[in-house]
């Protein structure tokens, strides 16, 4: 297995999971059930951010309480696919900086094409959570880092619905110093790039597109 890899096995990440791989669920409980998830694995990947105490007053006495440290996390959605998790996300930490990689996957060379990058300012010092459902490829997601790198980014991590070996070992290659948290690593990538068994397009299953 992958030393930067960690797929989350809790019992309610998988039965959501395989509630939004099921071809009849629906737009709506599709995009509710990515809502949910990205939840939790937003709980795994934030597990061992840095704390400080700070004094606070409760009704009864002062205390040292815990607080988390240094500078507001950034959350860059790759687009448009990556929105679903960013919601979930956004609700467990709406102090949270976004920013946003606009990439599409040439349909013929399987590779990205930059259309979109907006980001926060001051990435360095930040913990950058980079979300996008499927790690495919990966080529998207590795070209994404690589753009948050030249802004300044020193800690990133990524947070995905799913990945097929492909994808996380083209992350391994490019950057082995970012970490993964997934749901599942299925089998593998079909002909035309997509993940198998997987759950379709998540995009067009959120978007309801297609």
């Amino acid at each position: 297995m992958y030393k930067h890899l960690t797929v989350v096995k809790h019992p309610l990440v998988q039965h959501k999971l395989t509630l939004m791989r099921q071809k009849d669920t629906s737009t709506a409980v599709f995009r509710q059930l990515l809502r949910e998830i990205s939840q939790l694995l937003a709980y795994e990947i934030t597990r061992e951010l840095e704390m400080t105490t700070r004094r606070i007053e409760t009704p009864l006495c002062e205390m040292d309480a815990p607080v988390l440290a240094g500078k507001k996390l950034a959350l860059v959605s790759i687009l448009r696919a990556g929105n679903g998790l960013l919601d979930g996300v956004l609700e467990l930490i709406p102090s949270a900086r976004v920013g946003f990689v606009g990439l599409y996957r040439d349909e013929e060379t399987l590779q990205p094409v930059q259309y979109y990058f907006k980001v926060p300012d001051g990435l360095e010092g930040r913990v950058v959570i980079v979300v996008d459902p499927m790690l495919a490829t990966g080529n998207s997601s590795a070209a994404a880092v690589d753009l948050l790198k030249q802004a300044g980014a020193n800690n990133i991590r990524f947070l995905c619905l799913l990945a097929a070996p492909e994808g996380v070992a083209r992350m391994e290659e490019a950057h082995p110093d970012v970490p993964i948290i997934t749901a599942a690593v299925d089998e593998c990538l079909n002909d035309h790039g997509y993940i198998v068994p997987g759950l379709g397009d998540a995009g067009d299953r959120m978007f309801g597109t297609k």
